[in-house]
């Protein structure tokens, strides 16, 4: 914890009154961030290495995991996903391989985790939690002015209420094809279509297989899943700063805290937990890269704001003027792994709970 001295020499000052944001803002750094000397310092030099080590790990994930071809495995299945074979007259259909970790089903986007439960109900979660998390960010935007574009929680905050609105979207889309195959279920053998009518035996599922009849995801539904495992890096890791690091420090020096200041380090993650409880979305750990990119855009976003101009720094740790500043910079990518670790973990205790519980009704194996 800071002490008074020590936030001084962070540069933090305290006005009183106003919003959350205003409120709290450290003052512009000592030196002139506009000219070229203050770039060509070692600090400078140093917290750029670990920048681009970060930038550099996440592309050789998204090349070695990502794509087409990251799907082709020795005797595993091609790009087309699993069980997907020559089936020529005569032939034996080829032998059903094993899942490639970051392939995505069309229906995984919109369909809960378990069968039992309409898609409608997934539906309902995603319209409300847009609905709040949109209204809430226009109150913000209201209160705080287009200061809160510089800040990270802000940026994701944004990127938290784009996620469901994506997912109402894709929800409304899947819940129209749930309906039209329940209509085709009526009127032929429910054993014959890739989802049965109410009443009817569910398909079972093998675990990490596929039997090669499911339809793989579209860009919109790769996209809503590489958001989503970036959101999931990205609320942990501001709300865990917020609460661990910056609130105690508020509450030493008697700051008046409100509620847009909590709502918006504690909503997030609510909805986003609760989000991840419901949906059928799979979190393969390769995808952490996104959430490497994600912190890496913001604080280059800040050099280029602060080459263009003399401007305070939203947060101390990224202060280049200070000495400890490699220190910062390096402490806060290493906080992502555990900060994206906690997310996995809540996945994995969530899959554990189903197989156990709901080991007939369970869509998704990870």
């Amino acid at each position: 914890m800071l002490s008074g001295s020590d936030g001084e020499r962070l540069g933090m000052r305290f006005t009183a009154g106003g919003s959350s944001t205003r409120s709290w803002r450290p003052t512009a750094t000592t030196e002139d961030t506009t000219e070229l000397r203050f770039w060509l310092s070692w600090r400078v030099a140093l917290c750029a290495l670990w920048v681009l080590c970060c930038v550099a790990a996440a592309a050789y994930l998204v090349w070695r995991h990502e794509g087409p071809r990251a799907h082709r495995r020795p005797g595993g299945a091609g790009s087309a996903g699993a069980g997907d074979g020559d089936d020529e007259p005569g032939k034996p259909r080829r032998r059903r391989g094993r899942r490639p970790a970051g392939l995505l089903y069309d229906d995984e986007a919109w369909r809960p985790c378990l069968r039992d439960i309409h898609p409608a109900w997934l539906l309902a979660y995603r319209l409300v939690s847009f609905f709040v998390l949109f209204s809430l960010l226009i109150v913000i935007v209201i209160s705080d002015g287009g200061d809160i574009f510089y800040y990270y929680t802000q940026w994701t905050f944004i990127l938290v209420t784009i996620y469901f609105g994506l997912a109402t979207t894709l929800s409304i889309y899947g819940c129209s094809k749930f309906a039209d195959w329940n209509v085709v279920a009526a009127v032929t053998d429910a054993e014959h279509g890739p989802y049965p009518a109410h009443g009817a035996a569910a398909k079972p599922y093998v675990d990490g297989e596929d039997d090669g009849t499911r339809e793989i995801a579209g860009f919109c539904g790769y996209l809503l899943q590489i958001i989503y495992q970036t959101n999931a890096g990205a609320v942990m890791l501001t709300d865990c700063v917020f609460w661990f690091i910056i609130f105690p420090f508020l509450t030493m020096k008697d700051y008046n805290t409100n509620y847009l200041l909590i709502g918006m380090h504690s909503v997030n993650a609510v909805f986003l937990l609760g989000e991840a409880a419901l949906n059928s979305l799979r979190f393969p750990w390769f995808r952490i890269a996104y959430f490497f990119f994600w912190t890496a855009l913001y604080v280059v976003f800040q050099w280029i704001v602060h080459a263009s101009t003399t401007i305070w720094w939203p947060y101390p740790f990224l202060d280049l003027s200070a000495n400890l500043a490699p220190l910062w910079y390096l402490a806060v990518a290493i906080m992502q792994l555990p900060c994206y670790l906690v997310f996995r973990l809540v996945m994995n205790l969530k899959h554990h709970l189903l197989s156990k519980y709901f080991p007939d009704s369970t869509l998704i194996r990870d």
